[in-house]
């Protein structure tokens, strides 16, 4: 959730004084969502500290964070867990003397305890939140081993919960202190300088070489000088040999002239989508995960949020294409389902950051039990593929905007080629109609692109009427079900109008009491000759009782003269219903949320990464 940026400099070594890196660094990682941010840096013996409630544009007129002085610097946004959004509760936080500050992103499970006894040894706490209570534990061991780093792996240790953390100190003004578990942190390397973060865009203006942290790893960084060890096993860690470099450009991670980083991301879907499509192709992984799927006496899915829906997609494909029956569930609800797995189980767990902590549990309580795991991810070398057996990547890039568009299409595509592969290699599948599906596949980019130049101007307008609206229905059938349900998730978190999705064949099962005048009922039609029939009785049920009708449906469908509006997508095959009806309802959403005067990057109460549960 939250952002961490910190950064330790030689003078006249970066490109920009380290103070406004660590302030446009904080910028970059707004899209995480926060309440509240705060700035810190060493300026000769003492510790200086600004921070509050509100938007980091706001504190800056108000504070100037980046006017802040110092060669070593960290910064933070908080999205807050304990303790209500306001300036006290904002990091960084510091210890007693005033020597000591941090900044934090996770949860200390065991914070009360811990700051139950600090309490007693005579330390004043100032705020409400779990994090205050570590530069009070590193001052304590400080005072007893005078030696800083291992104050702080002391203090560490007795941490129960997720963190990343990030300490500087007057006692050793020129250092970065780290420690990473669960929450993600990575490394940038410079030439004079050294960069802790808690996601690429933070420092991706300033180097392309990183270092992802894993969990338990604990350290320091300078100017010149990385330390890590890992904290588990006490020994000494080769970072050298984790050293990637980062293929985003700058421009990839900013708005590049549209207003939104979500309109901007819903038009790099063709690149995103084509550059899945040739990663997927040439994966060794899948190969990999497919004897795994072929092996298996079970096969699970599971997912958070949109990744989600792209789950509940691929069960259905599953079933209808490799014949494979795919259990799938929300990620937070594995407690229900990890006590009918074994050891000749695969689970599959899909995650935009591979850092959500719901699926990350999953996994773990999955592993436990033996079961085999596939992680689907866009971010290389994030937590979920690591701690998996397979890794396949999407190729998305950089998403910055909280709710996810290109990540969900890439998603389906990837999951998509799974099971064509598992279909065709259990049999069910000949080789040819194999082909012909992942020719399909293939066309994705330059169908996302006829879609939105056909779609934009009429989400554009409808959204007028829209933003007008309290309530709508997202509805389909059999495959487009779980398209239905993102293109209700999106209205709902951007928008904030109440969208419920559900299989249409419900309607007359209670929902559609409330249909009533006007009442917005958006249809995902797939290409799909029998379910185009048993839409028609469903559409004409909505609109006997007044309902507005939007479809989402192929070019050549034969429920044209039902719609009231019509947002006309190229007709293929049914396998690319979550790649061609996905962008119409980003579109339409994206521009009732502009219309209704909200910013779509930053929906209130939501973040990109759910690092807690």
């Amino acid at each position: 959730m939250c952002g961490i940026i910190g950064i330790a400099a030689l003078l006249g070594k970066t490109p920009q004084r380290p103070g406004l890196m660590v302030y446009k660094g904080l910028l970059r990682l707004e899209y995480r969502g926060y309440d509240s941010a705060g700035i810190a840096s060493i300026s000769g013996d003492r510790i200086h500290v600004l921070k509050g409630k509100g938007k980091i544009a706001d504190l800056e007129k108000k504070l100037c964070l980046s006017c802040i002085d110092g060669l070593t610097v960290i910064g933070h946004t908080r999205w807050a867990t304990h303790g209500a959004p306001n300036d006290i509760n904002a990091h960084p936080h510091t210890d007693c003397s005033g020597k000591i500050a941090v900044v934090h992103n996770g949860i200390i499970q065991n914070f009360r305890e811990l700051k139950q006894m600090l309490v007693s040894r005579g330390h004043i706490f100032k705020s409400e939140t779990d994090t205050e209570v570590v530069p009070h534990l590193v001052e304590e061991f400080y005072k007893k081993f005078g030696n800083l780093y291992e104050a702080f792996k002391q203090a560490i240790k007795m941490l129960h919960g997720s963190y990343a953390l990030v300490l500087i100190s007057t006692y050793e003004p020129n250092k970065l202190f780290f420690a990473k578990k669960d929450s993600p942190l990575i490394i940038g390397l410079g030439e004079g300088f050294n960069i802790l973060a808690s996601d690429i865009p933070a420092l991706l203006e300033y180097t392309r070489r990183i270092v992802t942290v894993r969990d338990d790893w604990i350290g320091y960084v300078s100017p010149t000088e990385i330390h890590v060890e890992d904290l588990s096993t006490s020994n000494i860690v080769d970072w050298s040999r984790y050293i990637r470099i980062v293929e985003w450009s700058l421009e990839d991670a900013t708005r590049s002239g549209f207003p939104h980083f979500m309109l901007k991301e819903i038009h790099e879907q063709p690149r995103a989508l084509k550059d899945t499509f040739y990663g997927i192709q040439s994966d060794a992984a899948v190969a990999k995960a497919v004897k795994l799927l072929l092996e298996a006496d079970k096969i699970y899915v599971t997912g958070a949020g949109t990744s989600y829906h792209a789950c509940f997609f691929y069960s259905l494909t599953s079933s209808i294409l490799a014949k494979r029956i795919v259990y799938h569930f929300i990620a937070s609800e594995y407690p229900v389902y990890t006590g009918t797995a074994g050891e000749n189980d695969v689970l599959i767990v899909v995650s935009q950051s591979g850092e959500t902590m719901d699926a990350l549990k999953a996994l773990r309580a999955f592993r436990e039990r033996g079961v085999k795991t596939i992680a689907v991810s866009n971010v290389v070398d994030s937590a979920i593929p690591r701690e998996s057996d397979i890794a396949i990547y999407t190729r998305a890039g950089p998403e910055i905007g909280v709710a996810a568009t290109k990540t969900f299409t890439t998603q389906t595509l990837v999951l998509s080629w799974l099971t064509i592969s598992h279909g065709e290699a259990y049999g069910v599948l000949l080789r040819s109609e194999a082909e012909e599906l992942r020719k399909w596949l293939s066309m994705s980019s330059e169908l996302v692109a006829r879609v939105i130049s056909w779609n934009e101007s009429l989400a554009r307008s409808l959204a007028e009427w829209l933003s007008r609206k309290g309530n709508a229905y997202y509805l389909s059938r059999g495959i487009g079900v779980p398209v239905a349900m993102e293109g209700a998730l999106k209205l709902k978190e951007i928008a904030y109008i109440h969208a419920e999705a559900y299989p249409a064949g419900e309607s007359k099962h209670g929902p559609i009491a409330l249909v009533e005048e006007e009442y917005p009922v958006v249809f995902t039609i797939p290409k799909h000759e029998e379910l185009e029939k048993t839409l028609l009785g469903n559409i004409q049920e909505m609109k006997a009782r007044g309902a507005v009708i939007i479809g989402v449906a192929p070019e050549d469908t034969i429920l044209k003269d039902q719609l009231d509006y019509w947002f006309k997508v190229p007709s293929t095959h049914w396998i690319l219903t979550p790649i061609t009806h996905t962008p119409p309802q980003q579109l339409l959403a994206y521009h009732t949320a502009v219309r209704r005067g909200y910013d779509p990057d930053k929906p209130r109460n939501l973040a990109k990464t759910v690092t807690v549960e």
